[in-house]
């Protein structure tokens, strides 16, 4: 089986991309061969800094081990260093049509809070199709967030194969069963985000004990006092959550706990169980992050292996879409 997901590098990262993606990575690397795509190609569809690409795109690969990936299990590359991805971005685009990226709400999403509107920012799940079609993904281990563009990916695989002949595999999308969106702790509506988010609201994985303790204990709660998952109490309800990603713990087991328990109390017992989770991942980053030169030779290694795997799919889109020469 074939396994792959990407997460891009720019914007420093969250509890939410721990528990919609690391914990997923981890676990699924063991399941069959396993590709997974720093993809700083993506980074650049909205106004960014270089330098700052440069470093978080090192700081994003030290956090995939740090949560579990071993490089000598996974190909863990980046995007911009496969060409075949930004090839197979253009192939797909022609059997894309208009209206279905018009109806990403990603994108609708993004361009509301963007001055300048890219057409990269438009067209985007186009390169995130190929990435995932490049490998013959079967499955797609991601946050429910992206849920619409690996809709959007079958829909062109399967579009591709009727037009062209049998090319790609099929992928599917596989979620976590709890905390698969993990909600700001200030505005428990909207998803964790360092874009969309509130800063008081968002957890960062190198945030410090003591700011954690601190978002925690500000968290918004909801009106009574009954500690249960329920669509009228979304404050409480994604505290909920955020202990069974931290303890993996289930939903009811958490409820029954703190039966009878204030607010506070379980706030406070989140906050200790996210500094435990984080605390060791933190420590292996830090003796990761200290060595630039090794996490780029493991990029080097990672990017020659996903070649090596891509090129088969490249080279039989090439052929049965009519070029000449691509043998």
């Amino acid at each position: 089986m074939r396994i792959f997901s990407g997460i891009q590098p720019t914007g420093a990262k969250h509890l939410g991309n721990y528990a919609g993606g690391f914990r997923q990575y981890a676990t699924t690397q063991d399941q069959g061969e396993a590709f997974f795509c720093i993809v700083d190609l993506h980074s650049i569809s909205v106004e960014y800094d270089p330098a700052d690409l440069r470093e978080r795109t090192l700081d994003l690969l030290a956090i995939l081990i740090a949560t579990g990936l071993d490089p000598e299990r996974s190909t863990i590359f980046a995007q911009s260093h496969v060409t075949a991805h930004t090839e197979a971005n253009w192939l797909l685009a022609t059997v894309t049509s208009f209206g279905e990226l018009r109806r990403m709400t990603q994108f609708k999403d993004k361009a509301d809070a963007q001055q300048f509107v890219s057409a990269a920012l438009f067209t985007y799940p186009v390169l995130q199709a190929g990435d995932i079609l490049l490998y013959q993904t079967d499955i797609v281990p991601v946050g429910v967030d992206q849920r619409q563009h690996v809709e959007l990916t079958r829909n062109v695989a399967e579009r591709f194969n009727s037009r062209f002949g049998e090319t790609f595999t099929l992928p599917r999308a596989v979620y976590p069963e709890t905390g698969a969106k993990v909600m700001d702790l200030q505005e428990p509506e909207k998803k964790m985000s360092t874009t969309g988010g509130t800063e008081q609201g968002t957890v960062l994985m190198l945030d410090s004990p003591d700011v954690i303790r601190k978002k925690f204990k500000t968290a918004v709660t909801d009106s009574g006092r009954e500690i249960v998952h329920a669509s009228d109490k979304p404050g409480v309800s994604n505290l909920i959550e955020i202990m069974t990603v931290a303890t993996g713990d289930s939903i009811d087991e958490v409820q029954a706990r703190y039966a009878g328990e204030g607010y506070g109390t379980l706030k406070t017992d989140v906050a200790e169980a996210v500094v435990s989770l984080l605390q060791p991942f933190q420590d292996r980053f830090r003796e990761l992050r200290s060595d630039p030169g090794e996490l780029q030779r493991t990029l080097a290694r990672g990017a020659e292996k996903a070649r090596e795997a891509s090129a088969p799919t490249i080279a039989a889109m090439f052929d049965r879409m009519g070029f000449v020469g691509r043998r």
